[in-house]
């Protein structure tokens, strides 16, 4: 999969959409090779909240494989109808997996000129915002995903990347609602992210959407000073939940539960290790500050940053404590 022909692609989709041009694919694949010969191999993805320039994350060379064979089927789907919104909406997620945010947030956009009210892109956009560290743009995203939505039915969304058991275990109104809690977490703005994640809890029909959103939404209370309602959501922690792959989420809340030790919170899934990282040293981090052991909390967020893929959110929830000092 060449790089000029999804930048191609991209702008292919925009200018049909847009201008109606009729140019065509092969005399634009032309006019761009030059500059995309010529660009940075490692573009800058995203800015810190720290202010530092952030690459595609590296994968294993298996990893990488697989996933270009994916983008290149999903890029001849969308070749055979870029109009179509499923089309649309697996190739921009395709490429995030790649670590290609930019490009993926480009063709949910070109695919929003053309589906104007598809929830399901800017729900996809939005999340790519959060990655990107534009929590402005992904909150307006996803509260208008969350106006589109009302009075459509709820639905399982298939996951790009299957957990072990290939169940998906989110839909697309708890997909809306987690990541619009988490924009306006991540921003310090608690009473709106505790607004989405109680929003969040009433669709949320599988054990592991329910320890995730419950996760945030206990942290998010306990930042409030909630702290009787922070309880409250413990109460419907139990160890016997079918968690499948927030395995993480799940044991940190058992923590603050007093129903584990944070010895015993170690990865449990090598191929999601550093995502593990991040999730698992964030929540010791917040606990560290719960207890007021500030400086136990920097060192945990420090770590968190220095050995952990930055598009996780538990990395980017540590960018945001050390960004605005807790």
């Amino acid at each position: 999969m060449h790089h000029c022909r999804i930048v191609e692609v991209i702008l292919a989709s925009a200018l049909w959409a847009v201008t109606g041009c009729t140019q065509s694919i092969a005399h634009r694949a032309n006019s761009l090779a030059s500059q995309v010969e010529s660009a940075d191999p490692t573009p800058i993805e995203a800015t810190s909240l720290l202010g530092k320039g952030l690459t595609a994350p590296e994968l294993e060379p298996a990893t990488r494989q697989e996933r270009l064979a994916q983008l290149d089927e999903a890029q001849q789907l969308y070749d055979r109808d870029p109009h179509d919104e499923m089309a649309i909406i697996w190739l921009g997620r395709r490429l995030a997996y790649l670590g290609r945010y930019r490009q993926a947030i480009d063709v949910f956009s070109n695919g929003l000129a053309i589906h104007p009210q598809s929830y399901r892109l800017r729900r996809h956009r939005g999340h790519r915002y959060i990655t990107v560290r534009e929590f402005d743009h992904a909150i307006v995203d996803l509260r208008q995903a969350a106006d589109l939505v009302l009075g459509v039915a709820d639905e399982v969304e298939p996951d790009g990347q299957p957990n072990r058991l290939n169940v998906p275990t989110s839909t697309s109104h708890t997909n809306i609602f987690y990541h619009l809690g988490l924009a306006h977490y991540l921003k310090g703005e608690f009473e709106a992210a505790e607004r989405a994640y109680r929003r969040c809890l009433e669709f949320a029909n599988h054990d592991d959407m329910k320890v995730a959103t419950s996760y945030w939404l206990y942290l998010t209370l306990r930042r409030l000073g909630k702290d009787d309602q922070a309880a409250e959501v413990l109460d419907g922690i139990r160890s016997d939940m079918n968690v499948i792959e927030n395995a993480s989420y799940h044991r940190l809340l058992l923590m603050f539960k007093r129903e584990m030790t944070a010895e015993e919170l170690v990865p449990v899934d090598a191929a999601a290790e550093s995502i593990d990282i991040a999730t698992i040293g964030y929540g010791l981090g917040m606990r560290d500050l719960f207890n007021n052991e500030i400086e136990n909390a920097q060192g945990r967020f420090e770590t968190v940053i220095a050995e952990s893929n930055w598009a996780a959110f538990g990395h980017i929830a540590a960018e945001a404590e050390l960004a605005r000092k807790y």
